[in-house]
């Protein structure tokens, strides 16, 4: 059985968006049960669980002797299982493989610069000079996304992990407006969100909080 670790309780700013959402999105798409290991946010900093996740994050993935962290990783080793998520064609395959890191690398730095800002230090002077130009930066990246998803549903035509991944890096902008202005990038979000999959991965990902809130 397939094990995916992460937090039993996060706080609510973080909550739908915790990476292990990203895990169980690609398992239910893939149609491939797995079992929840909650731990205490505090127990990231255990040996136990440093060993498996050396950065002290979540989420962790487990699937007899193999143990992986980074969702990225994750997602694409579940995508070799399924070709609901990667095609079994060598050059589709390889296609949607790049959107997986681009989601990563083009993408989510840039959104993370933007969102944190607020998130994190909105009070701080310097963020508040800062957010100008990181918004700015982040439109820039975002328009570019915009003009290659011009009249598809989906960046290589069918659904990926490619989207999956993409997707839930422009989810991370769920409580800014910036993607008012790109109106394509936000149905399409809606779009991938829709699915099934994504709806019983985001349940299973938001049940626990409620069952582990502190008392008030």
């Amino acid at each position: 059985m397939i094990t995916i670790t992460t937090y039993s309780w996060v706080p609510p700013f973080a909550q739908g968006l915790v990476r292990d959402l990203r895990v169980r999105w690609a398992l239910e798409e893939a149609g491939l049960p797995y079992r929840a290991n909650l731990i205490a946010h505090p127990d990231r900093l255990s040996a136990g669980h440093v060993g498996k996740q050396p950065f002290a994050q979540v989420p962790v993935y487990e699937e007899d002797d193999l143990v992986l962290f980074e969702s990225g990783a994750i997602v694409l080793h579940i995508g070799e299982k399924s070709e609901a998520l990667l095609p079994k064609d060598a050059v589709a395959k390889a296609r949607a493989t790049q959107w997986i890191f681009a989601a990563l690398n083009s993408i989510e730095q840039f959104v993370s610069n933007y969102v944190f800002l607020d998130a994190f230090y909105a009070n701080e002077e310097w963020a508040k000079l800062r957010k100008p130009s990181a918004r700015e930066q982040l439109v820039a990246r975002l328009k570019q996304l915009s003009q290659r998803l011009d009249g598809r549903d989906y960046l290589e035509g069918q659904f990926t992990a490619g989207d999956l991944m993409m997707s839930s890096v422009l989810r991370i902008m769920r409580d800014s407006e910036v993607l008012d202005g790109l109106p394509n990038l936000a149905k399409y979000r809606a779009r991938c969100e829709a699915r099934p999959a994504f709806q019983k991965a985001l349940a299973d990902n938001m049940a626990p909080y409620a069952e582990h809130a502190p008392a008030a």
